[in-house]
């Protein structure tokens, strides 16, 4: 396929502006171009790199049309039941749900938490803002509090923050303290800048105290405050620049409102 001569003030990377489109993630969607389902003007892309002039061509994905929408960043305060996951085969219940009807964009999570980990997400369709929150290279920390049976011994704290050992990885926090008991039982305060999957529960366990409860109260400058289990805000404009300052980015390249899709999931997982 013969692609118009480049226009560096028009033409974009196909993942980019798949992504500036709220399809997902960058890393996302160039999983989608290598699975075959992204488009150019009815020619299958299975290569990276491609570079398209959204004004001149149509690019769509699994035979739907793509373009540019509004922004959207939502804090959400996800509970204990939910998968972040735009669809479930098993018919689970989504975060997808606790979202209000009608937004009008097609959004998804920025990160994960596990179905039975609550706290703070972030709900977008900004995938280069996504991206840049959930890569290593960005070390943007994510806060958690930890519930356990009984307490952990005090230089479990230091352990953690050393590292510990869980099925041939090495596993550790930025901090780690603790908080006492409260009606959910001992609390334990943990901070994480890169991770691994299932992170904070396979810790404790190498420390033989089972999680009780995981919740997300912070990510990055963003804080759950008492936004209530369920609810779900706008971020405020100073949260978005503070979120943006923190990973180097600039405002996303939305605009106008795409119609309605259903997006992929993100490969990329948290890390609690």
């Amino acid at each position: 396929m013969a692609f118009p001569r480049p226009n560096p003030r028009s033409d974009l990377r196909l993942q980019k502006y798949l992504a500036d489109c709220g399809v997902g993630s960058r890393r996302a969607c160039e999983l989608l171009i290598a699975e075959g389902r992204v488009s150019v003007d009815g020619a299958k892309i299975l290569e990276q790199g491609v570079r398209v002039d959204p004004s001149r061509v149509s690019v769509t994905v699994d035979g739907r049309p793509v373009w540019p929408e509004r922004p959207v960043h939502i804090l959400l305060h996800k509970p204990s039941g939910f998968l972040c996951t735009s669809r479930d085969p098993h018919g689970r219940r989504t975060f997808h749900e606790l979202l209000p009807p009608g937004l009008g964009a097609r959004v998804y999570s920025a990160g994960r938490l596990d179905w039975d980990s609550e706290g703070l997400l972030l709900v977008t369709n900004d995938g280069e803002l996504a991206n840049r929150l959930i890569h290593p290279r960005h070390h943007v920390e994510k806060t958690y509090c930890i519930w356990t049976p009984a307490p952990l011994d005090p230089v479990w704290m230091e352990r953690f923050a050393a590292g510990v050992e869980s099925e041939g990885e090495r596993l550790a926090a930025r901090s780690a303290r603790s908080l006492g008991r409260d009606g959910f039982g001992y609390r334990c305060e943990m901070v994480l800048g890169t991770g691994k999957n299932r992170q904070i529960r396979r810790m404790f366990e190498a420390a033989g105290q089972p999680v009780l409860r995981l919740l997300r109260v912070r990510f990055g400058p963003l804080d759950l405050g008492d936004l209530a289990p369920g609810a779900w805000r706008y971020l405020t404009p100073p949260e978005l620049s503070a979120l943006r300052r923190a990973t180097g980015s600039g405002p996303g390249a939305m605009a106008g409102v795409a119609g309605p899709h259903d997006r992929p999931t993100q490969s990329a997982r948290d890390f609690d």
